[in-house]
C-alpha cells in the first residue's frame, strides 16, 4: 500500500498558466490552482512518474526477493521499518534489509532476514524535480495546456484534451509491463 504526502509545490506557476490565459486580476487563482493541480495528476499518470519530489511510504512483503517500489523516480529511500504480526513497528538495523535505486529511477528494497513473519514499511522520496523550476519544459508547458483547456471548456462535457499535451508528455512515458 502506498501513502504520500501532498506536495505544496504546483508543476506550474500560476502566473504562468494566468499569462497563457490573459488573466490579470486574482479572482480565479484558486480555480486555476486547482486545475494545475488536476492536470500534474493526470501528467503523473499518463507518464508513470511523480514531478515534485515528495515522501511516500509503502509497505511491501518482508521476503528475500527484491520489491519494487511504486512511485518513481526515487530519490532517496530514507527509512525501513518492520511491521510485526500485532501491528508493533520496529526500525531495522542496516543489516536487516538491503535497497536500490537503478538508473531508470527505481526504487527496491528487500529483506535479509526473510524467515521473520512481517512487512517492511519503506519511507522515501520520489519526483523528478525539487520545485516546478527543475521540471522538463516539455513537461511543465503539458500541465498548462492542458490547465487552460480545462478553464476554457468548463461547463462543456464534450471537451477533449487537446493532441499537442499528449506530444510534449510522451517522450518522458515509463510504462511498466505486469
Amino acid at each position: 500500500m502506498l501513502t504520500q504526502e501532498e506536495s505544496g509545490e504546483l508543476a506550474a506557476p500560476i502566473e504562468d498558466l494566468k499569462a497563457y490565459l490573459r488573466i490579470v486580476t486574482a479572482q480565479e487563482d484558486e480555480v486555476l490552482a486547482t486545475l494545475l493541480r488536476s492536470a500534474a495528476g493526470l501528467c503523473e499518470a499518463f507518464t508513470g512518474q511523480w514531478l515534485i519530489a515528495r515522501g511516500a511510504r509503502e509497505t511491501v512483503a518482508s521476503s528475500g526477493a527484491w520489491r519494487r517500489l511504486s512511485a518513481r523516480p526515487v530519490v532517496a529511500i530514507e527509512q525501513v521499518e518492520a511491521i510485526g504480526t500485532d501491528g508493533a513497528v520496529e526500525t531495522l538495523p542496516v543489516d536487516a534489509y538491503a535497497i536500490d535505486i537503478d538508473a531508470a529511477g527505481d526504487g527496491w528494497v528487500r529483506s535479509t532476514r526473510p524467515g521473520e513473519a512481517r512487512v517492511l514499511a519503506v519511507q522515501y522520496r520520489a519526483g523528478m524535480a525539487g520545485d516546478a523550476s527543475g521540471l522538463p519544459e516539455a513537461l511543465r508547458q503539458g500541465v498548462i495546456r492542458l490547465a487552460a483547456e480545462h478553464f476554457i471548456a468548463r461547463g462543456t462535457e464534450s471537451a477533449a484534451p487537446p493532441a499537442v499535451v499528449s506530444a510534449l508528455w510522451r517522450p518522458y512515458r515509463r510504462m511498466r509491463l505486469a
